[in-house]
């Protein structure tokens, strides 16, 4: 996917600006969401190193295994290319992407970066190696037009497949029998991709945050949560919605309600001047005040973007202010163990004079089957 011209410089400025404010001479960037905002390039991590380093001027270098080539060629990046083989290994390919180069200050991506390609880079480079995770990423912290489009586009596909997916869920069923459906569902509606590998879990399963499918079959009354998203041109939806399988008991329905009212305060919260931390207080202290306090397990939400998980992380102790173009998730959720789990998760972006919510999928307390 190669980037237009303007929209790749606006980027590339926006790198070099917080290298600057680092006081990073270089940056390495290897394969992921910083690397396909930057070339519009997906590449595979493999055991083969692909690392773009970008010093803060002069020209860019492409450390790139040969029979990638082509596809790298596709993109039109302005970088010197350095091609290795396997006969012949990477070293000498570093080194060559070194030349010229003498950084005091080398920025990596320390939740990305593999520690083999970081050895690379600090033996041919030579400077000290800086985890600037955060200050790499910043710079996609503010989502443009397209790019709502993309995160609108993969929820359309992601909400309508649940749609689908609904009618068709019986008491009796297989947890993995509903993932199926739903997987089918996305595929059917256009995603091109998973945003991750869904969480289609039900009653005391339902409880554990990131459970996974499995062979337990769904009882009357039982909670059925599923959280999903597909993934269009590289951006993520990220949607939680939980459903009955027959009518719940009253304390199901006050839970639910609690959980319910939670997403609404939280989503209200989420506007421009307002810290992470303080959306995610105002949604906290709802629930803690509520008689399920003791149920409470997570954060309110994260960022969402080219990464599933990023910034903004939408907890108390973190400062970061919002500002529009932001998008975040909003997911407050109760987890009795051994019982039942209750989440409702939203897609918000950030506007000049609040929030949208980007995700439109009922909320209301819904019984199926």
């Amino acid at each position: 996917m190669m980037l237009a011209p303007d929209v790749a410089e606006t980027r590339w400025r926006a790198l070099r600006a917080a290298m600057a404010t680092a006081d990073l001479d270089v940056v390495a960037i290897v394969p992921g969401a910083n690397f396909l905002y930057l070339t519009g390039g997906t590449f595979g991590a493999m055991e083969r190193p692909t690392v773009l380093i970008i010093p803060r001027e002069g020209e860019a270098r492409m450390v790139l295994p040969s029979f990638e080539e082509a596809t790298w060629r596709k993109l039109s990046v302005d970088a010197r290319v350095h091609l290795w083989k396997d006969q012949e290994g990477y070293s000498g390919a570093f080194r060559a992407a070194a030349d010229a180069l003498r950084p005091k200050r080398i920025g990596v991506e320390g939740q990305r970066m593999r520690v083999f390609e970081e050895i690379a880079v600090a033996t041919a480079l030579g400077g000290a190696i800086i985890d600037a995770h955060r200050e790499i990423s910043a710079i996609r912290l503010r989502k443009d037009a397209s790019e709502i489009a993309a995160l609108r586009q993969a929820i359309a596909i992601s909400e309508a497949a649940l749609a689908a997916t609904l009618p068709d869920v019986r008491v009796g069923m297989r947890e993995l029998d509903v993932e199926r459906l739903l997987l089918a569902n996305l595929f059917g509606q256009g995603a091109p991709a998973l945003a991750f590998p869904p969480i289609v879990v039900a009653g005391a399963n339902a409880a554990e945050a990131h459970a996974a499918a499995g062979d337990c079959r769904i009882k009357s009354g039982d909670t059925l949560l599923f959280d999903y998203g597909a993934a269009y041109k590289g951006y993520n939806a990220d949607i939680t919605r939980t459903v009955f399988v027959g009518e719940p008991d009253a304390e199901a329905r006050a839970m639910y309600a609690t959980v319910e009212e939670a997403n609404r305060i939280g989503r209200a919260a989420a506007k421009p001047g307002v810290t992470a931390s303080e959306v995610d207080d105002i949604t906290t202290r709802f629930l803690e005040a509520s008689p399920f306090r003791q149920h409470i397990l997570t954060k309110t939400g994260h960022g969402l973007g080219l990464d599933v998980h990023e910034a903004p992380q939408i907890m108390r102790g973190n400062h970061q202010v919002l500002e529009p173009g932001m998008v975040c998730t909003i997911e407050p959720g109760l987890y009795p163990a051994a019982l039942r789990g209750i989440r409702i998760e939203d897609d918000v972006v950030i506007t000049e004079t609040g929030s949208e919510s980007l995700t439109g999928f009922p909320r209301e307390l819904t019984v199926v089957g």
